[in-house]
């Protein structure tokens, strides 16, 4: 009986060494390979990843080719009597109470009424916000796909998520696809150093008026330079100036209400 034991524990012991690999090893074995391709992955996505993420040097001769280079992002009828220039940064929290206090009721009564254009300028202060200028360029690379409002709407409503991110760029690629902007050619426009000089221009525009803080709203109404509104956190008091701007012009009648 002491011999066919021992014969059996060396049968097994061969089975054993002809099954080969045990299910521990496998499992390391596939650990391993999946941590090979995520390091792949990362050293291809840094070598294809070129993201501009601050502020690039611009020339410009005259103030006038500066205004050239600064295109703002416009909502509302080129062809309005008056215009709302507004400088603001993605991850400031005042910046982001204007877009979803104020702004609405001013699209509502002025802008989708043909009375007022809104121009968004970018101001993202050097160093402030790590993650500021990276989202003013990310904005505009979906509005190459028509979806500049929409990102807009977002950035703002997650300021507090990617605001603090060491790298918000694949979290912006997620909202360019939840919005339903094509993934790939964001990416490819982010990634990369579209609308750097834009953001940059805008930025400096905004010092050559004067701005210094954000929000910085000014009304323009053609009759000399813009002029500041202090009170940009008080819905009635950016729209007494905007009426009294109007029926300067003539555009509406004085003491005119919205009844909505």
């Amino acid at each position: 009986m002491a011999q066919r034991t021992r014969k059996s524990k060396r049968g097994k012991q061969a089975v054993q060494e002809k099954q080969g690999p045990s299910t521990m090893v496998l499992v390391l074995g596939g650990v391993a390979v999946l941590a090979l391709a995520v390091v792949i992955w990362n050293v291809v996505s840094g070598v294809t990843d070129r993201t501009v993420r601050s502020h690039v040097e611009i020339d410009f001769d005259s103030p006038g080719e500066l205004l050239e280079m600064a295109t703002p992002v416009v909502r509302g009828d080129p062809d309005a009597p008056i215009t709302l220039m507004d400088f603001s940064d993605y991850s400031c929290p005042a910046c982001r109470d204007f877009a979803s206090r104020v702004k609405p009721t001013l699209n509502r009564v002025y802008v989708d009424t043909g009375l007022l254009r809104f121009e968004y300028y970018d101001f993202p202060p050097p160093g402030m916000f790590p993650n500021s200028y990276t989202a003013s360029r990310a904005a505009r690379c979906a509005g190459d796909q028509d979806a500049y409002w929409a990102f807009h709407d977002r950035l703002y409503q997650n300021q507090s998520r990617w605001s603090t991110l060491s790298d918000p760029v694949r979290t912006f690629e997620g909202y360019a696809e939840e919005i339903g902007v094509d993934r790939g050619d964001f990416r490819d426009c982010l990634r990369g150093d579209r609308h750097a000089e834009t953001v940059t221009a805008n930025f400096m525009l905004g010092q050559q008026l004067g701005v210094t803080g954000t929000p910085t709203v000014m009304l323009n109404t053609g009759e000399g330079a813009p002029v500041r509104i202090n009170q940009w956190n008080d819905v009635d008091a950016v729209r007494s100036a905007i009426d009294a701007a109007l029926e300067r012009g003539g555009h509406i009648e004085a003491n005119e209400e919205d009844d909505g």
